[in-house]
C-alpha cells in the first residue's frame, strides 16, 4: 500500500515538473507528505475500524464526533518551505496559505496573486510563490488539466475543481471562514461570483538569458478570474482579461479592511461519479456553500496571526 501511494504521488508530481530543482523540491515535500501521513489514520485504514466493520459493529459515532470538533493546528501540518506560509493538511488534504487583503474596491483579474506581483488586481496577497501551491495540489490529488485556449476557437481552462475557503478574525476577534467567491462580484448583476475554479496549470518557459524553466504562474498569475494561459487555476467559463471588457470587481462590503491577515484553504474537490450511460457532463461544477461541511471544518482551522511581508523575496533552494 505504502509503495502504491508513493508510486502515485510522485507520477503526479512529475506532471508538473521540466526543471530539475523544482522537481527535487516537490518529490522532497512529497516524500515528508508520506513520511508524517503514514501515522495518520486517514491515510491508510485503521485496522480497528475494519475489524469492527468485519464483526458487524459500527465505529463509535461519538468519538468521531468528538475527533471532528478538534482545533485543527498549524503545528500539525507540513510546511512546503521554510521562506514562506504555505502548509500542507495531510488528513484532510488541504494546501493552506497565509496572506494579507490587498484591495477592497475597483476591477479584478485575479483573487490571489503571490507577494510583490499584481496586488493591485487582486483582492489578497498570499506569501508563497505560485509553483509551490502547484505541486502541493499534486501532491493532495489534484490533477492537472489545460490552461484556457483562444485560437483557432475558445476552449475554457479545465482540471480539478479547487474550493477556495477564506478565513480571517473580525473586528471583534471572531473567526470568520467564506468562499473566496464571496469577495468578488459581477460588474453588472453586484452578485457574488457563480463559478468555481479548476486547476488549469500554468506552463513553463525557458530563459533565453539564463537557460532555467521559469513557471509562468510566478508572475502572480495564481488565482485568476479573467483567462490568462499562465494561470494556475483559472474559471471554466469565458472571462475577459481585456481592462475595457473585466467582468469582475472586488465585493467591497464582504471583504475586511486592508492588511486584514487571512489563512487561504485550497481543498481540491474528489471526482464526481461518472454518468452510468456514459455521457459527459455538461453542467459546470456548483460554488461551495456557504453553510458547506468544509466551512465549518475550516473555522476549526486555527486563526491567522498579523503578516508582514519582507521587502524582497527570499532565495528559494531553486533560485540560490
Amino acid at each position: 500500500m505504502v509503495k502504491l501511494i508513493t508510486r502515485e504521488i510522485l507520477r503526479s508530481t512529475y506532471v508538473l515538473v521540466n526543471d530539475m530543482k523544482l522537481r527535487v523540491l516537490a518529490c522532497c515535500t512529497c516524500l515528508l507528505f508520506i513520511a508524517i501521513g503514514l501515522g495518520a489514520s486517514t491515510v491508510l485504514a485503521q485496522p480497528a475500524a475494519d475489524e469492527e466493520k468485519a464483526s458487524g459493529q459500527d465505529p463509535k459515532p461519538a468519538e468521531e464526533k468528538a475527533e471532528d470538533q478538534k482545533p485543527i493546528l498549524i503545528r500539525d501540518m507540513v510546511r512546503v518551505i521554510k521562506d514562506y506560509k504555505i502548509w500542507l493538511d495531510i488528513k484532510r488534504k488541504w494546501v493552506v496559505v497565509d496572506g494579507r487583503v490587498c484591495l477592497r474596491e475597483g476591477e479584478l483579474e485575479m483573487f490571489a496573486c503571490t507577494r510583490d506581483t499584481k496586488e493591485h488586481e487582486s483582492v489578497v496577497v498570499l506569501d508563497t510563490k505560485s509553483r509551490y501551491v502547484h505541486a502541493s495540489l499534486l501532491a493532495i490529488g489534484g490533477r492537472v488539466g489545460n490552461v484556457v485556449r483562444f485560437s483557432p476557437e475558445y476552449k475554457p481552462a479545465s482540471g480539478t475543481v479547487i474550493d477556495l475557503v477564506v478565513l480571517w478574525k473580525d473586528k471583534n476577534g471572531k473567526k470568520q471562514a467564506v468562499p473566496a467567491q464571496e469577495w468578488i462580484e459581477h460588474y453588472r448583476t453586484e452578485k457574488p461570483l457563480e463559478y468555481p475554479w479548476v486547476f488549469s496549470g500554468s506552463g513553463f518557459f525557458k530563459d533565453e538569458a539564463t537557460m532555467k524553466q521559469i513557471y509562468y504562474g510566478d508572475a502572480g498569475d495564481l488565482v485568476c478570474v479573467s483567462n490568462f494561459t499562465s494561470a494556475t487555476m483559472d474559471l471554466p467559463v469565458q472571462s475577459s482579461k481585456d481592462n475595457s471588457d473585466l467582468l469582475y470587481h472586488a465585493r467591497t462590503k464582504a471583504i475586511p479592511p486592508i492588511d486584514t491577515a487571512i489563512r487561504l484553504v485550497f481543498a481540491p474537490r474528489k471526482k464526481s461519479k461518472p454518468d452510468p450511460k456514459g455521457k459527459p457532463k455538461e453542467k459546470l461544477p456548483a460554488v461551495l456553500a456557504k453553510d458547506s461541511a468544509l466551512i465549518k471544518q475550516v473555522l476549526l482551522l486555527e486563526a491567522p496571526k498579523p503578516l508582514e511581508f519582507e521587502d524582497e523575496d527570499p532565495a528559494t533552494p531553486d533560485e540560490k
